[in-house]
């Protein structure tokens, strides 16, 4: 069985980057196909596989501004030749799901996401530094980029979503079922240590409007507690300049440092409304409790009152009334339960949960092939013993056919 691994881009290192790790893990050898690659970025990352790129590679300033190539990625992926393939596994979040592949080609997508910047077009441009003309502009493209999206949803075969909340989405804009698989944390790699926590709280993300890094600077300023702030990107000279005296934005921090945090810090502070949010519980492996918005993936995962504390708006007003129950309650949450919990989300049970599903649907997929086929046969020799059988199973809302 030939595999190829499809993903947006690889340019930056994320959630949706360790999940494209743990299912390369899987397949090794299998080349991977994207937009646009930086090699410097992803040095030591998916060593044994080809990373085949697109026309997009050639555009000027493509791996800094990315985002400015939009109308390019719908071309970049529909031109990947995948002909030889058996199975093609895409890692979506916006156009990997998009490569046409055979009809005799099972294309399961792991999904992250429905392009958010799409469907969300009007909080994604409040939450950017954009001209007028941009705002007015993106609305009116982002109409051409939907109808894409709707389109070429049809060409996997199967999705699975990161989570009930993905698999709500995909259901809302694409009128698709899912398997549920939720990302893969390597709680393993995180060192945990029982007892008392230090005096300070941690948050960490790429520093861009949309994770709401802000309100946790806000609010920690007013309460005039401790926060640690992890992360680069544009926002972080915003972060700085509203940071208080007992702020400490940190930029920048190697995974074993990072890791380190999680299991001093009093509390984890979760702001944006994740789909999954994998940060989140590699800080509960930590033995870290969380103080997440009760929105998506935070409230998915989160126990109120186990894991952490919830709250409803993404405002600093409410997360400073969430911080103070915290601090009023701080003592009964137990690290080793939190610890144990994290590690119902271990790579090793992603691995295995998503092995296990691919080889059922290429299973099932096959069956399906060689039910059309008889039938097909049938037919030809002039018994009209119909084929629906085959074609009822292929029909399925488990497992459809490519348009």
């Amino acid at each position: 069985m030939k595999v190829a691994l499809v993903h947006d881009y690889l340019n930056q290192y994320g959630g949706a980057e360790r999940v494209l790790e743990a299912i390369a893990d899987l397949y090794p050898g299998a080349p991977i196909y994207t937009s646009i690659y930086d090699k410097k970025l992803m040095e030591g990352k998916f060593v044994g596989h080809e990373i085949r790129t697109s026309f997009m590679r050639h555009l000027p300033g493509v791996l800094k501004r990315h985002q400015a190539y939009l109308l390019a990625y719908p071309f970049a992926f529909e031109s990947f030749d995948l002909r030889e393939f058996d199975l093609v596994i895409s890692s979506s979040s916006a156009w990997a799901k998009g490569v046409v592949t055979r009809p005799e080609t099972l294309h399961i997508c792991y999904c992250h996401a429905p392009m958010r910047f799409a469907w969300d077009v009007t909080d994604y441009t409040k939450r950017e530094n954009m001209g007028k003309l941009a705002k007015v502009g993106l609305p009116i493209i982002m109409g051409y980029v939907r109808l894409w999206d709707i389109n070429s949803s049809a060409r996997p075969n199967r999705y699975v979503a990161n989570s009930k909340t993905i698999a709500g989405r995909i259901k809302e804009f694409w009128g698709l079922d899912s398997v549920v698989i939720n990302p893969p944390v390597e709680v393993s790699e995180i060192p945990y240590r029982s007892g008392p926590r230090e005096d300070f709280y941690l948050t960490t993300a790429r520093l861009v409007p949309y994770k709401r890094i802000d309100i946790a600077v806000k609010a920690f300023k007013e309460l005039n507690l401790p926060l640690k702030v992890v992360g680069t990107g544009r926002d972080l000279e915003n972060l700085k300049k509203m940071a208080g005296p007992k702020t400490e934005i940190l930029g920048y921090m190697p995974d074993k440092e990072l890791r380190e945090l999680f299991g001093r810090c009093k509390a984890f502070i979760q702001t944006g409304a994740e789909d999954f949010g994998i940060t989140q519980v590699e800080a509960m492996a930590g033995g870290a409790p969380v103080i997440a918005i009760n929105q998506n993936g935070p409230a998915e995962v989160n126990i109120e009152g186990k894991t952490g504390v919830l709250f409803d708006e993404q405002t600093p007003a409410s997360l400073i009334e969430a911080v103070k129950r915290f601090e009023a309650t701080s003592r009964q949450y137990d690290s080793d339960f939190i610890r144990r919990y994290a590690e119902s989300f271990d790579r090793k049970i992603f691995t295995r949960r998503f092995d296990d599903f691919v080889r059922e649907c290429y299973a099932e997929f096959k069956a399906s092939q060689k039910s059309q086929a008889t039938g097909w046969a049938i037919e030809q020799s002039g018994e009209k013993t119909v084929i629906e059988e085959g074609l009822t199973h292929w029909s399925t809302p488990t497992m459809r056919t490519k348009p």
